[in-house]
């Protein structure tokens, strides 16, 4: 993967395909290859006539790691995702982003706003608003030294998924420390570009989704049947409906 600096990191990106320009941002302990490349976001939106980038977000997969907490706050993450934008030449581009990535995504249309043309919330809703909890616990079970010893089930769930990626797990603690810092109903009511919300109808991290639509001006609520959290990544009913909503909102005609 290339990569390209900013603020002192060196993020890895991929830069694939031709068209309009999609900008995927990963969730939590995940990387490009784990979110957008496994579950086949890449070749879905290719193939259907985009140009994909996509962000190891700083602390995760090939990109620069930090243990400093204040460096994971989403303002900073968005500020990568801007700055890769400017060091393609691109100008405006439709974003995606899943669990911490669409908290990034929405830092993102706040403070960039002129770059976000759509947004795709994945696997988060109402909780970017109120939270979603127990990150003290996962933090706790990333830095366990043995982990059969906990005995928080997300926390060993987030820890097994952390270790299967090869993570690294000082890093991630402390981007949970501070990376889910919260939008405010206000702010949440400023992100005025057109927005898909997709939830798992089981997914019991991401909260509501239909309650944060019902902040924003242009939001609309998709429900992943039958997913949870981690098995909504990679749905098709998912690929397909962000296919439907990305070409009700071209950037230039075809």
């Amino acid at each position: 993967m290339p990569t390209f600096s900013h603020e002192g990191f060196d993020l890895a990106f991929i830069d694939e395909g031709e068209g309009d320009p999609v900008l995927l941002i990963h969730g939590f302990a995940s990387s490009v290859k784990v979110n957008w490349i496994g579950p086949g976001w890449v070749k879905t939106l290719t193939e259907a006539g985009y140009r994909v980038i996509a962000i190891d977000n700083r602390g995760h997969g090939n990109s620069s790691k930090s243990y400093d907490p204040e460096d994971y706050r989403p303002s900073r993450m968005a500020a990568d995702a801007a700055a890769l934008l400017d060091h393609l030449g691109i100008e405006r581009a439709h974003l995606m982003g899943y669990s911490m990535g669409a908290r990034v995504c929405a830092f993102t249309a706040l403070e960039h706003p002129a770059k976000v043309a759509t947004i795709v919330f994945g696997g988060l809703g109402i909780g970017m608003v109120e939270g979603v909890g127990e990150w003290d616990a996962i933090a706790g079970a990333l830095l366990a030294e043995d982990p059969a010893a906990i005995d928080h089930p997300r926390g060993r769930m987030f820890r097994a998924f952390a270790d299967q990626t090869k993570s690294d797990r000082r890093a991630l603690a402390a981007c949970i420390a501070t990376s889910r810092e919260l939008v405010s109903e206000a702010d949440a009511a400023r992100i005025s570009q057109p927005t898909l919300i997709a939830v798992g109808t089981i997914d019991d991290i991401a909260g509501s989704p239909d309650r944060l639509a019902a902040l924003m001006p242009q939001a609309e609520v998709f429900a992943i049947e039958g997913r949870d959290h981690m098995l909504s990544v990679g749905d098709r009913t998912f690929k397909k409906r962000v296919l439907g909503f990305l070409g009700q909102h071209p950037l230039r005609a075809r």
